[in-house]
Order: structure tokens, then sequence, then C-alpha cells
């Protein structure tokens, strides 16, 4: 049973947060972007962005961490209260229930992010609530986590609500959490990074990858998922340049 104050949780997973951002943005910083870059996965490769941007970008991503432990140390807590649905036998809704509460997470989170994005455009808020992240544009993992800290609010506020909602094994936040990091750092590579057709293969195509990403940093209106493409095919909101480009890479191959 957690048992622990918030202070200790708040401290404990800013750190364990903190630590997370720089190993996996580090480590592809570094794989991409510096000395190692191999040069079969891109070529023509933009100049190493502003080290200014970087500084602000990381900046932003320690606040963020500050925001996201609060919000990750008020969920133990209210799990040690007994107001969660989060439970710790896996056994207790079948091991198949850990797989399918897993996907519905990401569903209902790209959903919620999908929109919630579009509205931090929105001309009225978008210089007090999502102008840091844009500052960069052409990203790179250091971008990742890079949100003004109302955004950082408003995005935690999911991971709280969800745990009150559905119920949720440790291990399936965990997994969620993890591809969040992963896939967050793998979208903002950047333009040229990886393969165009990465992950937009004719199953892919329904992913969100870093050449679907970056679009959104050069064109604010467009492309606003987090995991999936649907919600950017169903309203409108997809590229159709970037579409067609896709077909004739298809074509091509």
């Amino acid at each position: 049973m957690l048992n622990h104050s918030f202070g200790f949780y708040s401290i404990s997973l800013f750190g364990i947060i903190l630590v997370r951002y720089f190993l996996v943005a580090g480590v592809m910083y570094l794989f991409f972007y510096k000395p190692f870059r191999p040069p079969l996965l891109a070529t023509n490769l933009r100049q190493a962005s502003d080290q200014k941007l970087i500084q602000n970008d990381i900046k932003l991503s320690i606040i963020s961490a500050a925001i996201f432990a609060i919000a990750s140390a008020l969920v133990l807590s209210s799990y040690s209260w007994g107001i969660t649905r989060l439970y710790s036998d896996p056994q207790q809704y079948g091991l198949w229930y850990l797989g399918i509460s897993y996907v519905v997470v990401l569903i209902l989170q790209d959903t919620y992010f999908y929109f919630t994005h579009r509205l931090f455009h929105h001309p009225s808020l978008f210089r007090c609530v999502h102008q840091g992240h844009h500052r960069s544009h052409h990203p790179t993992p250091w971008t990742s986590f890079a949100f003004d800290p109302l955004e950082a609010i408003v995005s935690s506020f999911f991971l709280i609500s969800i745990v009150l909602i559905l119920p949720l094994h440790f291990i399936t936040v965990i997994a969620v959490l993890t591809t969040m990091t992963i896939w967050a750092v793998l979208n903002h590579l950047g333009i040229e990074r990886l393969p165009v057709s990465f992950p937009h293969h004719w199953l892919g195509k329904w992913f969100i990858g870093p050449d679907h990403h970056s679009i959104h940093h050069l064109k604010y209106d467009r492309h606003y998922g987090l995991y999936f493409t649907f919600w950017d095919k169903l309203l409108g909101t997809e590229d159709v340049n970037f579409q067609k480009k896709l077909n004739r890479n298809s074509a091509e191959s």
C-alpha cells in the first residue's frame, strides 16, 4: 500500500520525470543531431537548432516536469485515500483488460489532446498558453515537453481525471506515460531526421510521425493530433500536401 506524503511524492516524481526527460531526449538528440548521426537516416540535414531555443525548451520542460510531478503526486495521494479506480492486482479485471485499457486510454488521451491543442491555437489563448512550445519552428527532442505552464496544467488534468473514471492497473498507467514520452520525443525529431514513410505506410498512416508533426510547427492550423491522425482526417485539419507526398512515396516504393 502506498502511504507517503504528498510532498514526498512530488519531490520523488519530479526527479523521476526530469531524469526520464533528459535521458530520452538527450539520447535521441545525440543520436540524430550530434556527431554520431548515421548518414543513412537523413540527408541534407538542417544546421543544429539555435542553442538559445534549446535552452528555452529545456527551461519550459523543467517547469512542466514540476507540474506533472504535482499532478502525479495528487493521483498517488488520491489512491492512498481510496478515491481513484487504480488497482494493483493484475487478475482483478483479467490480464486481457490490461491491453484493452491501455489502448482505450491512448485513444481518449489523443482525443483530449486534439481538442485542447486546437483550442490553444485560438488567437485569444495562443500567446499565454501555447506560444512557448512554438518558439522552435524546427523542433528537436528537447521541444517534446516544452509546454507553457497553463498548457502543462491542462494536459495533466487528463491523468487526474482518467484514474477517477476508468479502472486502471499501475502497469497500464506507467505504459501510457512511457508511450507518451517516447512518442513525444520521436514526433519532435524534425523534418528529414527519419524517412517521411515512418510510420506512414499503409497502416502507419493512421499514426502521427515526426514528419507529420513537423508540419504543425510550420503551419499552426494543421496536424493537432498526439498519437493518431484520425481526428485530423475527420475534421479536415490534415495538410493536403502531406497526403499527396505520402501517396507519391507509396507509388514509387
